[in-house]
């Protein structure tokens, strides 16, 4: 369900955090869905619990998940401006800010990167 890269740069909880805003915005995980407890997904990714449990308590604070005891974390109710595409583009944006200065800093042509994303795409 998720990747979590331990050689990115990027804190775990952070790539958690993300990628579960992420499915939210995108419409993968609705209100309701249960999300895997803290300790199965700390035994899968073999990393520590409290970095799971950081992440969901970041995004129970931000209203994304609701805690019910002796129950998973679930999505909670989001409001639809948040399912919009714009909404969903902002999630996007420093990624794709990160990718134009690294293109820059290689000196990758606008041409060349588009290209290689369009490859990625499959939209030859």
């Amino acid at each position: 369900m998720f990747t979590l890269n331990p050689n990115s740069g990027i804190p775990i909880y952070r790539q958690l955090a993300e990628q579960i805003r992420r499915m939210v915005a995108g419409g993968q995980l609705q209100a309701g869905d249960e999300l895997p407890s803290v300790r199965e997904l700390a035994l899968e990714h073999a990393v520590n619990p409290m970095t799971i449990s950081k992440a969901y308590s970041l995004l129970e604070v931000e209203g994304l998940l609701i805690r019910q005891r002796g129950k998973p974390m679930q999505i909670a109710q989001q409001k639809k401006s948040q399912l919009s595409e714009q909404a969903r583009l902002l999630h996007l944006q420093p990624h794709l800010e990160q990718l134009v200065v690294a293109a820059r800093q290689l000196e990758i042509t606008d041409e060349q990167l588009l290209e290689n994303l369009r490859k990625l795409l499959g939209n030859r």
